[in-house]
């Protein structure tokens, strides 16, 4: 258990390596408490909690605590050589995605999904799902009833996360998603001009050039910009990708946030509203 990120509530990750205790064998330091303003500790400690967790040998998954702010401060001074050497799950959301886009470009499967403290919650839809996500990831997995928006089938490696950081991590040079890639995005809190400056940029970038298809999220509490939804940002900006693309998969910040294993085969048949997880890809 790390918290690389943010603050969190003591009481819900508590709560959470209880559950996970029952089942799995827990370890964590302390300091995963400590606060420097809005960080969990200083930078010095977080990165050394990350790296101590990527040479372990021992570990079979790194969780996170929470998300909020304060990975890419440091994601990019990890030692990846370790986790290379020792591959292991990465699990956790939101400012989680600085880990995945780098598990990525050492073509490591990573867990985009619900961290410690949502695992606190007493959430058995979580907590089934995080047991069977982690324990059995290449068992046939179906994400149906996904909204059209434009038709096709595709298949390729899922990748992405949360939109704020993956137009970071671009800034810094470090995403690289995989060519024919699965694009799943998400995000939180922001205005449609925010939204639409991200995509904008990551389009401009030709970070987007190559991708075979693309799966819309959440976008949890995003206002409208002078009339404009998010809604309207996302399918001008990504339809004119001439790619799949579809929309509806519990993915991001609300209550159901599935666990998606980035870096897997899948198949994206946006004309049927299907995403398909599995051996047989």
């Amino acid at each position: 258990m790390i918290a690389p990120s943010g603050p969190f509530d003591r009481t819900l990750v508590l709560r959470g390596m209880g559950w996970l205790g029952r089942r799995y064998r827990v370890e964590f330091d302390w300091s995963l408490f400590e606060r420097t303003g809005f960080l969990a500790g200083s930078d010095a400690r977080r990165l050394g909690e990350l790296n101590d967790a990527l040479h372990d040998p021992g570990l079979s998954a790194i969780v996170a605590a929470r998300g909020g702010y304060g990975l890419t401060r440091i994601a990019h001074l990890a030692e990846y050589g370790a986790l290379r050497r020792h591959p292991k799950w990465i699990v956790g959301f939101s400012d989680i995605t600085a880990l995945h886009v780098e598990a990525a470009t050492l073509g490591i499967v990573s867990m985009h999904g619900p961290n410690a403290a949502a695992l606190g919650r007493s959430d058995d839809w979580t907590q089934r799902r995080f047991v069977r996500a982690l324990e059995t990831p290449e068992a046939s997995t179906r994400f149906e009833g996904l909204r059209t928006l434009r038709p096709g089938v595709v298949r390729g490696r899922l990748a992405g996360g949360n939109l704020s950081l993956l137009f970071a991590c671009q800034a810094t040079g470090r995403l690289h998603l995989p060519a024919g890639a699965i694009l799943l995005i998400e995000d939180v809190t922001e205005a449609a001009y925010r939204v639409d400056r991200m995509l904008s940029a990551l389009l401009a970038s030709g970070a987007l050039d190559r991708i075979g298809g693309v799966v819309i999220g959440d976008f949890s509490d995003c206002p409208d910009s002078q009339r404009v939804s998010v809604q309207d940002v996302l399918e001008e900006r990504l339809l004119g990708l001439g790619v799949p693309v579809a929309s509806g998969l519990h993915f991001g910040h609300e209550r159901y946030n599935e666990f998606v294993p980035l870096g897997m085969s899948a198949e994206l048949d946006a004309s049927a509203g299907l995403l398909e997880l599995g051996p047989n890809f």
